[in-house]
């Protein structure tokens, strides 16, 4: 029996044609040639040379080495897009053009497949944001009085966004002086004058930690001074990928008063290699959680619009988080409070426009049961409960560790559609 065509996918694979996530590739004969590529099964479908053997209006818009200009068209194109690449891999008529051109995933290169704008990480699971309350703030309110209000962020580092399999040097950085320290200086006799601190250590982190979260990927801009509505998400995002926020949580925690993370979360932020399109998620679409405050009404997403035609803001992602392939958590991302849409509404309503390539995270995904903790702050309780893994106990992450995220989300006709896994490995610290 001769072998099955790459275009001969089963029923249930979850690289079907109802998921066909994006990313940009590389061949061994053409190294410096990238390429965008669809993920199809395991095999990756060269998409400008498959535009150019149907002869595709799309050609330009798929022969580029970023998915950028694609993502800047709106989404008309990504829906006109979208339809034909379905069309091209099941249909018979184009079998002998399509089947050619589709690559062994193992034997490609995956590259960052747009160029990042800007990068904005939010607080968004109450779940997580509470644990931490309860861990450094253990005698007061677990969540900060403006929590359930607006969706909290930061604006991170965008020139430190990685791509999935880039290895993750352990950083350096100012750390907390250790208690009982002496001053740096004496005071002065101007008893006005404050004393000096005591110096605090510079080194690698001792606490390096991976954040599961969920990424939104902005293709088509806005207009300066012009908020985004709730209503207007689908018009500007893209699409979906994992993400993991390393955080140096030493580093973090003696730098972020009064300003918040800078070193500490800085140094790489691993994505996703294939970026999920939205409407591949139409069937996971999941109410948010329960609101127990009133929001203000451009964050307001309780009910439809007059016509009834909005769709629940929340999405059923199940995550799992993996080190040394030892599962260690499954975080729910259906539990999270604030969804894409209000983050979208709340970064641009006092007018800051988008531009294509930005990228914005959920913040770390955590559920309501320990084993749905996205983090190992929060999985260890900072370093009290030590995780036991095969190879030994963790309450961070040593050099060699490799974390890896998966996740899928229910699809068309009781499918799955796999989101692209992020994975990392911690190497040592270099002076």
């Amino acid at each position: 029996m001769p072998p099955l065509s790459p275009l001969d996918l089963a029923h249930d694979d979850p690289y079907g044609p109802h998921n066909l996530p994006y990313g940009v590739f590389t061949t061994p004969d053409a190294p410096d040639l990238r390429r965008i590529g669809v993920r199809y099964g395991d095999h990756v479908l060269d998409a400008g040379a498959a535009a150019a053997a149907v002869g595709s209006p799309h050609i330009a818009l798929l022969g580029h080495p970023t998915l950028n200009p694609l993502m800047a068209a709106g989404r008309p194109v990504w829906q006109a897009v979208r339809e034909e690449l379905r069309t091209w891999l099941t249909e018979s008529a184009h079998r002998s053009a399509i089947e050619p051109l589709l690559h062994p995933l193992t034997t490609v290169v995956l590259h960052l497949p747009f160029e990042v704008a800007d990068y904005v990480d939010f607080y968004a699971s109450e779940h997580h944001a509470s644990n931490v309350g309860r861990i450094f703030r253990p005698d007061g309110g677990p969540l900060t009085p403006n929590w359930k209000h607006m969706p909290i962020g930061y604006h991170g580092r965008a020139g430190t966004v990685v791509v999935s399999d880039t290895p993750v040097v352990r950083p350096r950085g100012q750390l907390r002086p250790p208690a009982g320290q002496p001053t740096s200086d004496q005071p002065t006799s101007d008893q006005s004058a404050p004393a000096h601190s005591a110096l605090p250590l510079f080194g690698p982190t001792r606490r390096l930690d991976f954040e599961a979260e969920v990424a939104f990927v902005v293709g088509a801009p806005s207009p300066f001074n012009t908020p985004v509505p709730l209503s207007g998400f689908h018009d500007h995002v893209f699409g979906v990928c994992l993400l993991n926020d390393w955080s140096a949580r030493d580093i973090q925690s003696w730098e972020y008063r009064p300003l918040g993370p800078f070193l500490g979360k800085s140094f790489a932020t691993s994505v996703a290699a294939w970026i999920t399109p939205l409407d591949a998620l139409a069937a996971a679409r999941t109410a948010p959680p329960t609101r127990d405050v009133p929001l203000l009404p451009y964050l307001d997403d309780s009910a439809a619009d007059a016509a009834g035609a909005a769709e629940p803001g929340g999405l059923d992602l199940r995550i799992e988080v993996a080190i040394n392939g030892h599962p260690v958590s499954h975080p729910p991302f259906a539990a999270m409070y604030w969804t894409a849409a209000q983050q979208l509404a709340h970064m641009t309503v006092n007018g800051a426009s988008l531009r294509t390539g930005d990228l914005f995270a959920s913040g770390t995904v955590s559920g309501p049961e320990p084993h749905q903790r996205g983090c190992l702050l929060e999985l260890t309780w900072s370093g009290r409960d030590p995780l036991r893994l095969p190879d030994g106990e963790r309450t961070f992450l040593e050099d060699g560790d490799e974390v890896t995220l998966t996740a899928w989300a229910p699809g068309p006709g009781n499918n799955r559609v796999a989101l692209g896994e992020v994975t990392g490995c911690v190497v040592p610290s270099t002076p």
